[in-house]
């Protein structure tokens, strides 16, 4: 048995090494590569796609999996070597049902629309990009169509990112959040809006991609095992865990941008970073799902990084680095700002009250698309319709609206968006249980120490990797089934705080 567990391990190592190079080859399409090149490139990703998906679904892996099955019962259920035993069943029953040449068309498919896209949204000309996206939606049907036995469309799609979510499951947690942020939103709204002009003054690329550097840095990010560009659409990925790299937005115009980029894809990467060296390489690396991943973005960019600790420490040294601009600036303008609250169209600028808007907008329109029910064509005014429904604003051209987020054009239609919201519920679970072991968090991030809690979360999360399934993870963390109440608590205090309207109740069931 131990023999034929190296083997598997040997066989699915390959498949990670494929992967992980299929991810560079994306890593320089996005960052460097000259536009020309997107042809032949998506000709390279596909070759790497097949052959990855070739090696996981061969015969002689799933010949050594039911070998292995009867031994991995007799393992303890948490150890490295029975966990990989559970993800490999897994992922080798959902790759066996999808044909490799369907994996090489979509792959080829993504690699040219990407491209189109590209230059569709700095042209805001959704029509450009319109042809490629109704073939996308036709591809995330016809693998939607791979797994039989579901009860929606979507639902192996969802299954794919977030293992055990459903349709089913999520529209009634996207309810009761509606129905807790409602009467946040109102009674915010009414409120004085807080004065951001602070954030607009003008500040060099430059200066701004320094301090970025220095705020990562200080947080745990290590550059000698990764690095840092600039893409269209910030992300984080991961060729292994000394090698994780992410990209950020810098504008002139608005200073949150980039510091909440860069703090937001620092938080994917010091998962990624943090997972077990004994796991490296491996079919449990990585992420155990989207809503995880989005757990620690969103943990850092919004719970820590636009608290009052963190900024009490960061913020004399951001004056330092801009003295024209914030010399005169207090604290609590700076803190007040980066915490507004209006509606926007731009998902990744959101605030944390209206943020989850923007998902359940993404995902009630993927829903639609796949479902038949809106056509590609008519995507822009269903977008444009949603955003005055339920935002008030509406955008003035296709570059703010259905064009501004990558994932449709980069990947597929169906199973991404839900994780966002999933994140944000679970990032305040999880920060919550490290401030219940570790009360010292917030004075030691007065004093611009993060590892306190980057420690907690290495323990507790991110050195697991792939080996619990994500209710399980949560469970162990933090000692209680997912819920949406710690979210909303969280939510109701610091903006009854800062907005200075009370005590904001907490409506609704638990979940």
């Amino acid at each position: 048995m131990r023999e034929k567990l190296a083997e598997l391990k040997r066989l699915l190592g390959e498949v990670s090494d494929l992967n992980a190079a299929a991810a560079v080859l994306y890593w320089d399409q996005v960052t460097q590569m000259p536009p020309q090149g997107a042809s032949a490139r998506g000709r390279q990703s596909a070759t790497l796609s097949r052959l990855s998906h070739q090696l996981l679904t061969s015969p002689q892996v799933g010949r050594l999996l039911d070998e292995l099955a009867p031994y991995g019962e007799t393992l303890p259920h948490d150890c490295d070597e029975a966990s990989l035993l559970r993800v490999a069943r897994r992922d080798w029953d959902r790759a066996t049902k999808v044909p490799s040449s369907f994996i090489a068309e979509l792959s080829a498919h993504q690699s040219e629309t990407y491209e189109v896209w590209s230059r569709a949204k700095e042209a805001a000309d959704f029509p450009r990009v319109a042809e490629h996206l109704k073939r996308t939606v036709e591809l995330s049907r016809r693998l939607a169509g791979f797994f039989p036995g579901f009860d929606h469309i979507v639902d192996p799609l969802i299954e794919e990112h977030d293992p055990g979510m459903t349709v089913a499951t999520l529209r009634p947690l996207f309810a009761e959040l509606r129905m807790g942020l409602a009467p946040l939103v109102e009674r915010i709204a009414a409120c004085d809006p807080a004065d951001e002009a602070c954030l607009h003054l003008g500040y060099p690329r430059a200066e701004q991609a320094a301090f970025c550097t220095f705020l990562q840095k200080r947080i745990g990010y290590d550059f000698s095992r990764g690095r840092r560009e600039i893409s269209p659409h910030p992300f984080t990925i991961s060729f292994g865990v000394n090698d994780v790299r992410l990209t950020v937005r810098i504008r002139e115009d608005d200073l949150g941008e980039a510091l909440f980029a860069a703090i937001h894809e620092t938080g994917h990467a010091l998962y990624e970073m943090g997972v077990s060296p004994d796991l490296d390489g491996g079919l449990l690396a990585g992420g155990v799902s989207s809503g995880m991943h989005e757990s620690q973005s969103r943990l850092w960019e919004n719970i820590v990084g636009r608290s009052r600790p963190f900024w009490a420490f960061f913020y004399p040294r951001l004056q330092g680095a801009f003295p024209g601009q914030l010399d005169d600036v207090a604290l609590e303008t700076f803190y007040r700002a980066i915490n507004a609250v209006r509606p926007s169209l731009i998902r990744t600028e959101a605030d944390e009250l209206t943020y989850n808007l923007h998902v359940m907008i993404r995902f009630d329109l993927e829903c639609q698309l796949l479902e038949g029910s809106l056509s590609v064509l008519d995507l822009p005014d269903a977008w444009n319709a949603r955003y005055e429904q339920d935002l008030g604003v509406t955008p003035p051209s296709d570059r703010e609206g259905v064009l501004q987020d990558v994932h449709w054009f980069g990947g597929i239609v169906g199973g991404a968006f839900q994780g966002y919201t999933l994140g944000n519920v679970m990032a305040a679970q999880i920060h919550g249980a490290a401030l219940a072991a570790h009360p010292n968090i917030e004075h030691d991030m007065e004093h611009g120490r993060c590892d306190t809690l980057l420690g907690w979360l290495g323990e507790h999360i991110y050195r697991h990797g792939r080996k619990f399934q994500p209710e399980e993870l949560i469970r162990r963390a933090t000692g209680a089934p997912l819920s949406v109440r710690p979210y909303m608590r969280y939510l109701a205090t610091k903006y009854g705080e800062l907005y200075n309207v009370g005590d904001l109740a907490v409506p609704g069931p638990s979940s």
